[in-house]
């Protein structure tokens, strides 16, 4: 009998070890909730004892029913949905021609001092130059259809994806170069497969980067008389004082920009999983 209750007692025993330990709450996401908890509260508090006036912050009640209005109905002849996906065209198609040309000229300015010489001043040049300095020199150039908007938002995420490639090609192991050198590489060998899987985690980093850029520009892109669009929307709410659609406008591109970071957090995972480790 007390052979048999000591069995039971080892096997419960085993079954607790077997169970995985719980994983105790991140400490940095329960004081974020509490913060973004106290700033709704403190919103609803300001608007509804009337300390700004509602016409200027509209309680997030407002900004709910009018998030819902834009779906359903719509503001200035297109639903949220459409706008959304106009400016997305313009995000996607600048994404593509930065990294189409960005890429080449970091791998430019990494392995060759000629490269870097007419590229180097180009990127330093348009680094930190706003969006609305050559916003009417593009106009003047492209005149106002697309092309001129995505080329606004093409040219602000140029130079991190250009920094970020070059930066990485500039990192790559001399141990690995050497040993792929060592057994008959040529320098195509080198460049497909060793310097530019190296580099593949410093080029998300920058087209991380780059999103954040170009959805920054956005607004100021889609200004060029464009009639869809996010930026166009929440420009067209501020000049007739609607503030909830324009901050409901302003949440929808954050938490787009959110998704688009959790998105390339997750790609980064699948291609270059040694990434997270380093």
């Amino acid at each position: 009998m007390t052979l048999v209750t000591e069995l039971k007692q080892d096997a419960r025993a085993t079954k607790e070890t077997e169970r995985p330990a719980r994983r105790p709450l991140d400490p940095t996401l329960i004081v974020s909730a509490i913060t973004i908890l106290a700033m709704l509260v403190l919103w609803t508090f300001a608007s509804n004892a009337g300390l700004v006036s509602k016409v200027f912050l509209p309680s997030p009640l407002t900004v709910l029913k009018s998030a819902d209005n834009l779906i359903t109905t719509g503001f200035v002849d297109s639903t949220l949905a459409q706008h959304t996906m106009a400016s997305l065209g313009r995000i996607f198609g600048a994404l593509a021609a930065a990294v189409v040309i960005g890429v080449p000229a970091g791998l430019a300015i990494a392995t060759s001092r000629i490269g870097k010489g007419i590229l180097d001043p180009i990127v330093e040049f348009l680094r930190p130059l706003p969006p609305l300095a050559y916003l009417p020199l593009i106009i003047i150039w492209l005149g106002i259809g697309e092309a001129s908007k995505i080329t606004v938002i093409a040219l602000a995420m140029l130079p991190p994806i250009i920094i970020s490639t070059a930066a990485g090609v500039k990192s790559a192991s001399k141990d690995h170069i050497n040993a792929a050198r060592s057994f008959g590489a040529t320098r195509l060998q080198l460049l497909r497969h060793v310097i530019l899987p190296g580099a593949v985690p410093s080029i998300l980093t920058g087209i991380r980067i780059a999103l954040g850029a170009g959805w920054s520009t956005l607004v100021a892109a889609e200004l060029i008389a464009a009639s869809r669009g996010l930026g166009f929307m929440i420009q067209s709410a501020a000049q007739f004082l609607v503030t909830d659609i324009v901050i409901a406008g302003i949440f929808v591109i954050a938490i787009i920009a959110f998704l688009f970071e959790l998105v390339a957090r997750l790609v980064e995972r699948l291609l270059v999983p040694w990434a997270a480790h380093r």
